[in-house]
């Protein structure tokens, strides 16, 4: 008889865990930054390093 239970509960324990870490990322896990903040930083350009900045006096 418990043969017949491990093999016909498997898919409710698989879902059991998948709902409850489903809830675990919404209610305990840190919000995130929201993603127009995330788009901004990567439209905005990279600032240029101060040897780019520079004027660069050519030798001759």
């Amino acid at each position: 008889m418990y043969a017949l239970i491990l093999p016909a509960s498997t898919p409710f324990v698989l879902l059991a865990t998948v709902l409850g870490l489903s809830w675990w990322e919404d209610r305990i896990l840190p919000t995130p930054e929201p993603v127009e903040a995330l788009i901004e930083d990567l439209l905005a350009p990279a600032p240029l390093p101060d040897s780019l900045n520079s004027p660069v006096s050519r030798q001759r």
